[in-house]
């Protein structure tokens, strides 16, 4: 009976550990699939426009400052202390005005971006899953995060190129936006 218990022990434990063996791992760089993607260009051309409309108001507002600023600097002395007081209250208000619209503008650039960024990573997501689960993948590993001390390549399969297939990217595309991102 103890011979017995031991024989089956034994042929359990062995067919757990080749069934670790037979499992599949893989690898992938979502950043680098997430910048191949056509909707990154289109959202990179987005938020640069979106900055440079609220970049051109700071500098009008600036400009607007600069001019009313020379102006109380060239007519200090012809001021009553009234006038004065009112143009320096002026200046100080505007200045306030100038720091809360950047503050403002920081905010809705970085909430703009992530309201554009969610869907792509999304997409990402959603196809890195479905190859993975279609090709039967136990782990994939997203080498982009940098969490991992060490892994070896050889060991695990890079499933880019059917996540690349899966979102419509061809290698023209990843090629010139992997320069792109290399050039910025």
């Amino acid at each position: 009976m103890k011979k017995t218990l031991k024989l089956t022990l034994a042929v359990v434990l062995m067919l757990g550990s080749t069934s670790l063996f037979a499992q599949k791992f893989g690898r992938i760089n979502s950043q680098e699939i997430i910048m191949a993607m056509p909707e990154t260009k289109t959202m990179q051309t987005n938020m640069e426009t979106f900055g440079k409309e609220l970049q051109d108001n700071i500098e009008t507002m600036n400009v607007e400052f600069n001019t009313k600023f020379q102006e109380y600097q060239k007519n200090l002395n012809t001021y009553t202390d009234s006038i004065r007081e009112m143009k320096e209250k002026e200046l100080q208000d505007l200045q306030t005005r100038i720091r809360e619209f950047q503050e403002r503008a920081q905010m809705d650039y970085q909430k703009k971006s992530d309201e554009l960024l969610s869907p792509i990573i999304q997409k990402a997501k959603e196809a890195i899953d479905k190859v993975s689960a279609a090709g039967g993948y136990l782990f994939v590993f997203d080498t982009s995060a940098g969490s991992l001390a060490y892994f070896d390549e050889v060991q695990l399969t890079d499933i880019a190129p059917e996540v690349k297939k899966e979102l419509g990217i061809t290698e023209e595309a990843a090629a010139a936006a992997t320069a792109a991102a290399g050039t910025k």
